[in-house]
């Protein structure tokens, strides 16, 4: 049985689940919150979202193709169009009804950020707003969809944390990182975030260095890091070089112990540097927090007293308190 990721509460929250690029490019399949799901860009270039079972036969119609926006089933044929409306049954003649059941029940899509996200409910809260996509200064960077061995509820618990930095991002920017962290107050942050202030001095190797816009061997950043429930986590940097490099950390539960994750920056530099060139010192990050998270199996404990606190904990027992408040339905 499920942990969380069968609570009704959190079909009503979007996801990201995709590239916008590679819906467009065919058919995918992928996983929400354990339901198998089929997306595909339609005629009038809207992205579909539906169960992953044609209505036929029960064939799973992310193994079939996409021709003009049109899904086709791989097993029978039978083709879906606008909406999921089933358009064609190649068996049956001409005038034959199409059946009641024989449409798809789509669920709701919107494309944000270069992004797929996916409402398997009735939305009660809004896509998480990021300013500075709408700023012509600043360009936004993508990155692929990744599926990681590590529950949902342990990513965040880990990207709203600052103690781990000096443990586990040795190879990339915490080795200069102190590592008392100071007292953390909980702030209503812009755009519906909630979390904490503060100044970090972090190592500025040379990898880091078309990243951060400096060469010194350190570099000075004010950040701020806040939670936007479920599972959404942003981090936005700001150097004294008047450099912004804001993160948008998006965790996606396949199940209880497993997500698809994938990140998008933006950053108002002077686009001389390519944007993949630009990415690789986060991909760097990501990669050290991948290593250690998929090392903890299972879902992050909430029950009461089972996992020891500290100070430094404040921002993640906040989130979980929120969290859990959301799955009760308050």
């Amino acid at each position: 049985m499920a942990i969380f990721s069968d609570n009704l509460h959190l079909r009503n929250h979007w996801y990201a689940i995709a590239n916008v690029v590679e819906v467009n490019a065919g058919v995918i399949g992928r996983r929400l919150l354990g339901e198998n799901l089929v997306l595909y860009t339609d005629p009038a270039g809207t992205v579909i979202a539906a169960p992953d079972r044609c209505p036929h036969r029960e064939a799973p119609l992310s193994a079939g193709t996409v021709e003009d926006g049109v899904l086709v089933c791989c097993y029978h044929g039978w083709q879906f169009g606008s909406a999921g409306k089933c358009i064609s049954i190649p068996s049956a003649d001409k005038d034959f009804p199409i059946p009641r059941n024989g449409h798809l029940p789509c669920y709701k899509t919107e494309v944000r950020y270069g992004l797929v996200w996916v409402c398997l409910g009735d939305p009660v809260a809004n896509i998480p707003v990021i300013e500075q996509d709408a700023m012509p200064g600043f360009r936004r960077i993508n990155n692929p969809v990744e599926t990681w061995a590590v529950s949902a509820t342990r990513l965040t618990d880990n990207f709203v944390d600052i103690a781990h930095f000096p443990w586990v991002h040795t190879g990339t920017f915490g080795s200069s990182q102190r590592t008392h962290v100071p007292k953390i107050d909980i702030v209503d942050l812009p755009e519906g975030f909630r979390g904490y202030e503060y100044d970090v001095v972090a190592e500025n190797p040379p990898s880091a260095q078309l990243t951060s816009g400096q060469v010194e061997g350190n570099a000075n950043r004010f950040m701020t890091t806040g939670y936007y429930l479920p599972f959404t986590v942003r981090s936005t940097i700001a150097y004294q070089s008047k450099l912004e490099h804001i993160i948008l950390l998006l965790p996606t539960p396949i199940d209880d112990v497993t997500s698809n994750f994938t990140f998008v920056v933006w950053r108002n530099d002077d686009f001389s540097v390519s944007s993949e060139d630009t990415i690789q010192f986060d991909r760097m990050i990501g990669l050290e927090d991948k290593v250690m998270l998929e090392k903890i199996p299972g879902v992050l404990p909430f029950e009461k007293g089972a996992l020891a606190n500290t100070q430094s904990d404040k921002p993640s027992t906040a989130w979980r308190l929120k969290f859990q408040e959301l799955l009760s339905g308050k």
